[in-house]
Order: structure tokens, then C-alpha cells, then sequence
């Protein structure tokens, strides 16, 4: 039975060129229970099993004859890529070097972000694993100042709309629904952050979106594992980052088009869509010169 999704619901199709193939079972291996077994000295495709094929592409990847092909739910013959060869992927030096250079970008140069670049960051995105292909994940791109100035403003109306509830008797009516801890964040980080923005707004200056040239809102549908948006947004970020761009995780978005029927008709996110997480990107005009050490807040060995 295929597995349904917001793009589609059928199952892939698998074709093996059953002049080459030498049974080696690969293929089969790596389909875990899937629609690809061996029967009768001849590799066959059953798609009456339990998830049918979603065209994940793995058997094509790992055959070592090349003799099957994937086509449908969004994959194409032709996007069965050779892997780059072992010398030029990166160790766990490079990315680890990368990861820990990365730092939250907030001040940006006057320039604008090209869009070979952007097209490099979403096309590093996209690679993002996800729960079931294909991928369920949308992006909205705010392209150049003025488009993430207008959503900025946008974001603060709404802001000040909401902060009108966060009022103390009404954070302290929430305690008995939300419980003390969200009751304290809201009352100690939310409240002041969002007075901050809007006190900064009226002097003219933007330390929501910190007057960044590119923007880009990573979301999810409605029936799409809830982390895949945020782990396309991280890959995006890695990718920002070895193009040496600055980039930034912004939290606020998500929550406040989650609440704002009229602003997500306005950008063209679905209604029931999984919010995820708002990234901005330019050019750093500052250089850091230092890494910081984080640390997990447990690390347990069961």
C-alpha cells in the first residue's frame, strides 16, 4: 500500500535490467522488508508489501552493476548521481572545523546575496534526510532587503497584537494550562525580547531580522515528520557557512505565523502546514576570531 504524503500517493517504480544483475542481494539488503526480494533465481518487485516503495532510492544507490532504476514520488532516473570520489569528501576535520567556526550572524554588509549562492544553499538543503521521500518540506525565500524588511514589519505588528495577552494577571491565569516553567520563560525571555524589538523598531532600528539581505522560512506539511524542516534549515546553514556567508536562527516566526491565519494566507503557507524555523543569511561584517565550547545539558550511556 503506498504511502501517502502531501505530494503524493503512489508507489515508486522500480526496474532492473535483469541482464546485468548478479543476485547479489544487495539491493534487497538495504530495502529492509521492502518491495525487492529474491525468488526463483531472479530479483522480482512485490508492491503489495506494507509500505510498497517510496522511493528512497537506496537500492539504485547501492547496486554495484547499476542495473536498477527509481522513478516517481519526485525521483527521476537521472537524479541517481555518482558519489563524489573518497578524496574529495571531507573528513571529520573539515566539517567539525566549520561547525565550531560557525557563530550566530548579526551584522551584515550592505550587499546583497547572489543567487548562484542561494541556489548552492538550497540545493545543500534539499539533501536534508526526511522522514518518508519525498520530501514534504517547504521554503519561503525573502530575497533582498526590502522583501525581509516588509515581513519584519509583519512579524512586529503581529508581536505587538500578542503582547497585548502577556500582560502579568494573564501569564499568571496560564500557570494553571502551561504549567510554571513556560509561565517563567514567557514572563523572564518572551516578554522583555519582544518589548526589545518593538522599542528598537521605533528608534529605526531592526533587531528582529537584524537588517539581513536574505531570508528564508523552512515548513513542513501538515502530515510531515516534525523535524524535517529544522534539519533542512541546519543543513542550509552549514551550507551558508562554507560559502562564507553569516547566517541566524530566528525562533519567533514560526510561533507567530502558527497564530496568524491572515499572514500565512499573505505568504503563501499552507494552513495547516508544520511551522519550522526562520534562518537569515548575508555577508558577515564582523570576523570572529574565537571558537566557543558548547556543552550538552546530559549526556547519559544506557
Amino acid at each position: 500500500m503506498p504511502v501517502r504524503t502531501s505530494r503524493t500517493s503512489e508507489d515508486g517504480t522500480v526496474r532492473v535490467d535483469h541482464d546485468r544483475c548478479k543476485l547479489c542481494g544487495m539491493c534487497v539488503r538495504v530495502c529492509k522488508e521492502g518491495p525487492l526480494r529474491i525468488e526463483r533465481g531472479r530479483l522480482l518487485v512485490d508492491y503489495s508489501c506494507a509500505l510498497g516503495c517510496v522511493a528512497c532510492g537506496h537500492c539504485a544507490a547501492v547496486c554495484p552493476e547499476g542495473c536498477i532504476t527509481v522513478e516517481g514520488r519526485d525521483l527521476r532516473s537521472d537524479d541517481i548521481l555518482p558519489l563524489p570520489p573518497e578524496e574529495a569528501r571531507a573528513g571529520f576535520e573539515q566539517p567539525n572545523a566549520l561547525m565550531v567556526s560557525r557563530r550566530s550572524m548579526r551584522e551584515y554588509e550592505a550587499r546583497e546575496v547572489e543567487q548562484e549562492m542561494i541556489n548552492k544553499i538550497l540545493d545543500a538543503a534539499a539533501t536534508a534526510p526526511m522522514g518518508i521521500p519525498p520530501s514534504d518540506v517547504g521554503v519561503l525565500v525573502f530575497r533582498g532587503r526590502d522583501k525581509v524588511r516588509e515581513f519584519t514589519r509583519d512579524m512586529l505588528d503581529a508581536l505587538k497584537t500578542m503582547r497585548r495577552v502577556f500582560s502579568p494577571p494573564a501569564i499568571y491565569l496560564w500557570r494553571l494550562f502551561i504549567g510554571k516553567d513556560a509561565c517563567d520563560m514567557m514572563r523572564t525571555f518572551l516578554v522583555p525580547l519582544i518589548d526589545k524589538y518593538l522599542k528598537a523598531n521605533a528608534r529605526g532600528e531592526d533587531l528582529f531580522a537584524y537588517d539581513a539581505p536574505l531570508g528564508t522560512f523552512f515548513y513542513g506539511a501538515p502530515g510531515a515528520d516534525p523535524t524535517d524542516a529544522v534539519i533542512s534549515a541546519t543543513y542550509a546553514m552549514l551550507a551558508a557557512e562554507s560559502l562564507g556567508l553569516g547566517s541566524c536562527m530566528l525562533g519567533f516566526p514560526a510561533p507567530t505565523l502558527a497564530h496568524s491565519r491572515k499572514l500565512r494566507a499573505k505568504y503563501g503557507i499552507p494552513a495547516k502546514a508544520r511551522m519550522g524555523i526562520m534562518l537569515i543569511f548575508g555577508y558577515p561584517a564582523l570576523t570572529f576570531r574565537r571558537a566557543i565550547k558548547r556543552r550538552f545539558a546530559s549526556v547519559r550511556y544506557w
